[in-house]
């Protein structure tokens, strides 16, 4: 099935104008759209018409990386929670590698089986996003944010700082971090954002940054307890640390434990997400409305399909300190 992308290449024209002649808009002449309109057609690409109405399927795309890790599953539910409200349908396009996500966006299935989209935090590349625009759907993205669409996301940055700033307030400097994977498949924004909060604390406090504060883990109970492992292996050790997430903290909990360790007595840590369990493991976090983030989405989605003309708004939601017992004065 082709994409933006090969049919930019049959017509001789950059991805961007075939976008813009697909969706019906202006600043493309007519001769351009003509042969636009023609390689789709030879290609087998289906094009929207006027005569296909939104509300035609009653059913919402929901395009999500994973459905058993907690935040997506959350995410989801908020989804699933608002669209079952407005008796709506919901269909999931779940795909745990890069062949499958390619396929996705090349098919038919979104463009014959949905009325509108929405991405739980991934980030589709520059083709994607011509791609989904020139379906001419309401569109909502979950976790980061682009002009074309509406979205709703959080500030990680600033929950990230909030969390090394509680540190730093307890006294600590020198604070590690462990931090999610420097390189993923699906390029998730979220490791560096929390990881550029982190840094800018320290910045403005005037503490310097220690290279072998940090270690590396993939949002994960397993992987924090292994980062863990490899930070006490280290002769300079931290009195304070940030987790870019809860289960990575817990895993971190675990492995402390195992080393005969205290927190917060021997290190103390902090989270982010407000994962449920965070409150059993009495671990200080930094709370995300993840459900309301889902539910908010398909509000959004909801109205463009009511009132086409509706813009695209940019929505972000607050985050919350809640400090726990893992966390203490030094």
């Amino acid at each position: 099935m082709a994409g933006i992308q090969e049919i930019a290449e049959k017509a001789g024209v950059s991805p961007a104008t075939v976008s813009r002649a697909l969706r019906g808009l202006q600043h493309v002449n007519e001769r351009t759209r003509s042969k636009i309109v023609e390689a789709a057609e030879v290609l087998g690409y289906p094009i929207n018409t006027p005569s296909r109405r939104m509300g035609n399927t009653n059913t919402v795309g929901i395009i999500s990386p994973y459905t058993s890790k907690w935040f997506f599953a959350e995410a989801i539910a908020g989804i699933a929670q608002a669209l079952r409200d407005a008796q709506m349908d919901i269909l999931l396009y779940n795909f745990t590698e890069i062949k499958g996500r390619e396929k996705l966006f090349k098919g038919r299935q979104i463009r014959e089986h949905v009325d509108a989209l929405i991405t739980v935090s991934l980030p589709p590349t520059q083709e994607e996003f011509e791609t989904m625009l020139a379906l001419g759907i309401p569109t909502s993205l979950i976790g980061f944010h682009h002009p074309s669409f509406s979205s709703i996301a959080i500030d990680d940055v600033a929950g990230a700082q909030t969390a090394t700033q509680h540190l730093i307030n307890q006294g600590h400097t020198k604070i590690g971090i462990i931090s999610g994977e420097r390189s993923s498949a699906w390029d998730f924004p979220v490791h560096r954002d929390r990881r550029h909060g982190f840094m800018a604390a320290l910045q403005d406090a005037g503490l310097s940054f220690n290279p072998q504060h940090e270690v590396f883990a993939n949002f994960d109970m397993d992987s924090g307890q292994r980062a863990m492992d490899d930070l006490l292996a280290r002769k300079d050790r931290p009195t304070a640390i940030f987790c870019e997430s809860d289960e990575m903290a817990f895993g971190a909990m675990l492995s402390l434990k195992r080393h005969n360790m205290r927190c917060p007595e021997d290190i103390s840590l902090v989270g982010f997400d407000g994962h449920p369990m965070a409150e059993f493991a009495n671990l200080t976090t930094i709370a995300q409305p993840v459900r309301l983030l889902g539910e908010m989405a398909a509000w959004s989605v909801m109205e463009k399909i009511n009132k086409p003309t509706t813009a695209p708004k940019d929505i972000s939601l607050p985050t919350t300190l809640i400090v726990r017992g893992s966390t203490k004065k030094v």
